[in-house]
């Protein structure tokens, strides 16, 4: 069984900077997407960054230039390093993944339970 599990959200004030972290858990052969979401009350989950097994890198319009993805050392690990953070970020973040599972597959999609990141002075 699959699980990602996401951390790091919380309080902070504009302009401040947050990381989250998010883990890839249980039986993972190997992963072909690791990306951030978003969700604001009211409003559609949107792309926030995305990592892809090319090496790929894609930001969201809002964010680039103020967050990076990246991922640990250890492959199961995604970040995302928010800086100039502004109240329009606040919103539950939700770590995505497509992973396959074992050596036969198939590939699935994975979503985390969210954060809470909350933009406010």
């Amino acid at each position: 069984q699959v699980q990602l599990m996401e951390s790091g959200g919380g309080l902070v004030q504009p302009g401040g900077s947050q990381r989250l972290s998010c883990v890839a858990t249980g039986s993972v052969y190997d992963i072909n997407i690791m990306a951030w979401y978003r969700q604001a009350p009211g409003k559609e989950r949107e792309l926030v960054a995305q990592w892809t097994s090319s090496g790929r890198k894609t930001y969201g319009g809002t964010v680039e230039g103020r967050f990076t993805i990246s991922r640990g050392s250890a492959k199961k690990t995604l970040y995302l390093q928010m800086n100039d953070l502004k109240p329009e970020d606040s919103a539950t973040y939700y770590c995505y993944a497509n992973i396959v599972p074992t050596l036969v597959g198939p590939p699935n999609d994975y979503w985390g339970q969210g954060t809470q990141v909350t933009v406010s002075s």
